[in-house]
């Protein structure tokens, strides 16, 4: 039966691993010698009833728990300096020297489970996305890719080595990009480009090995996809990522629907700003400046202050979310400002032992940040409104549910951003700015997204056809009122700062898809915040035990992307814009 978010939230302060039932509580992955009598003794027990199978998948589960969280600690080691050899070579050991021993093991079990005599006495109720799950892990393995998959890994790690080691010299100051990216915010305009140009070129230093090393990516994952039995690693890649609910096609009518419907919202808004900047045109680094001439707002000075605020606004909001950020602080689950050395971006990563996640980001004092922080924070909660879920399989929804609870976040806590914000201007100010970033999701999503189903349907392309390709996408979606005379030559580069390209291909049309159903959210939260609030935590308390788009209804919003549902929404948040 699926926790109600009463007894998921009655474990929010809890802070030790709950006890172990199969795994020594003394247990610690070490090497896979170790491991293997537990995958072995789990493929050779004798199950003689439905009783003894569900005892069976638990052990599992149990197993599988504790080797994620070892894998989940030695990446964020290594994502929190990536200049340190010995936690590379921690990650790098987990991939090259565990996985591959797991792979086989791990596939050996499902087959054990789906032919089992007593398959049919499991709830079918309770396990039937778990067990669809299976089925489609079993139709797509092959055991020629487990050597790929373990190159495949060596190789992103790359990525975020090059990245981490990028910086830029202002005023004398050697800074990360992220930091310098705060100057674009400047009401000084020479300032802002200054700090866009030195970026850009910064980037364009390592354009050619971030080239060299996504074209190797690209064909190891061909290779994957053609063993699978795809004719491209798009397809293979829906099926891996259980992409049960939607296809390619309605990915591609969803893209239309945004070129018809947001896209044009943004060109009115940036020929707005290019008025109310009283320029004769928009250049690129005229994007993030606030049109009032103010300076940047500067929301917090410290990580410290950025978490403390963070846990006021949650407390505000609902005490149970307060309560989550609190648990995390205490147990040092956090690590929030930007240096050199630290791998880009910002995430949330699930433990799933201990069910309390770590938050990693990149805080530079900047809006966004705050953004990242509330953004990071939804994914947090979410993972202790599962953690007391059965199976860890349960305990990972797909990201158009997991990306919905961090973008609902964001925009149900805005009510509560006086915290950073006591002066009212800088409130309006922020949430105009974040408002237009919501619709600003929209375009670039489908840029990253329609760019990888190129790719990966053309994967003999040049490196010069690739370059051309994302030029013609990203003017499809993007910057059409912005001059980029001068600056040509950074255009088809601009892909490569995007992780998830080299990192987690095809996760990213769900940041659209979540979107929308987090601007739903918002409505209904701003017409009922009790009623709204709790539907977000019960859709999010039942993981991944049911579809998507059964999961959105408990949330009392739709899993829909046609257009005019888009049109809908896009039009409520200029509504809620007009209103600041």
């Amino acid at each position: 039966m699926t926790p109600t978010t009463e007894l998921a939230a009655a474990s929010a302060t809890e802070t030790q691993r709950p006890p172990r039932h199969y795994l020594p509580e003394d247990f610690h992955v070490t090497d896979w010698a170790a491991l293997e009598p537990f995958f072995v003794e789990l493929r050779e027990r004798t199950i003689t009833s439905g009783v003894e199978l569900e005892r069976w998948l638990l052990d599992r589960s149990e197993l599988e728990a504790a080797l994620s969280e070892d894998l989940a600690w030695r990446y964020i080691r290594m994502t929190c300096d990536t200049q340190d050899e010995e936690r590379a070579a921690a990650f790098q050991y987990f991939v090259s020297e565990i996985e591959p021993n797991v792979a086989p093991h791990d596939h050996a079990l499902n087959e054990k489970m789906m032919s089992s005599d007593f398959l049919p006495e499991l709830d079918p109720r309770k396990y039937r996305v778990f067990l669809r799950s299976v089925r489609q892990a079993l139709e797509i393995y092959r055991v020629e890719n487990i050597p790929l998959k373990t190159e495949i890994s060596t190789k992103q790690q790359q990525y975020a080595a090059i990245a981490g080691a990028m910086t830029v010299t202002l005023d004398g100051e050697e800074m990360t990009l992220p930091r310098a990216a705060d100057r674009l915010k400047s009401p000084n305009r020479a300032v802002r480009e200054e700090a866009y140009r030195l970026i850009q070129a910064r980037r364009l230093r390592d354009a050619e090995p971030l080239d060299s090393l996504f074209t190797e990516l690209v064909s190891l994952r061909h290779r994957v996809a053609l063993n699978a039995g795809f004719a491209n690693f798009r397809d293979y890649m829906f099926a891996a990522l259980g992409r049960f609910d939607y296809t390619p096609q309605d990915c591609f009518a969803f893209h239309k629907a945004i070129r018809e419907t947001v896209v044009p919202l943004i060109d009115d808004l940036d020929l707005e700003r290019r008025q109310d900047l009283g320029l004769a045109e928009l250049r690129p680094w005229d994007l993030d400046v606030d049109v009032s001439g103010k300076a940047p707002l500067r929301p917090f000075d410290t990580g410290e202050e950025l978490l403390e605020k963070t846990i006021t606004v949650f407390q505000n909001l609902d005490p149970y979310l307060g309560d989550c950020l609190r648990t995390m602080r205490h147990m040092g689950q956090l690590d929030l400002e930007s240096r050199k050395g630290k791998a880009p971006g910002g995430y949330n990563y699930p433990l799933d032992e201990t069910g309390v996640p770590f938050i990693f980001m990149n805080a530079t004092s900047s809006l966004r940040d705050v953004v990242t922080m509330l953004h990071e924070g939804g994914h947090a909660v979410h993972s202790f409104l599962t953690r007391n879920l059965p199976l860890g399989a349960d305990k990972h929804p797909p990201s158009e549910v997991a990306e919905l609870a961090s973008m609902s976040m964001e925009l149900m806590s805005m009510d509560h951003w006086g915290v950073f914000f006591t002066d009212p201007e800088d409130l309006r100010r922020a949430k105009k700015t974040h408002l237009e970033s919501v619709l600003e999701t929209f375009p670039w999503v489908a840029t990253i997204d329609k760019f990888q189903h190129w790719v990966y349907e053309n994967p003999q392309h040049t490196e010069a056809e690739r370059h051309q390709r994302w030029t013609a996408i990203f003017d499809e979606f993007n910057q059409r009122t912005v001059s980029w005379k001068g600056l040509e030559g950074f255009k088809p580069y601009l892909w490569q700062k995007q992780l998830h390209l080299y990192e987690v291909p095809f996760y990213y049309i769900e940041y659209a898809m979540a979107q929308l159903g987090a601007i739903a959210v918002w409505r209904n939260f701003r017409q009922n915040p009790q009623e709204g609030l709790e539907a977000y935590k019960r859709a999010l308390a039942m993981g991944y035990t049911a579809p998507i788009g059964e999961i959105y209804a408990a949330a009392g919003i739709r899993f829909d992307f046609s257009t005019d549902y888009l049109r809908t929404l896009a039009d409520f948040v200029r509504e809620e814009m007009a209103k600041l």
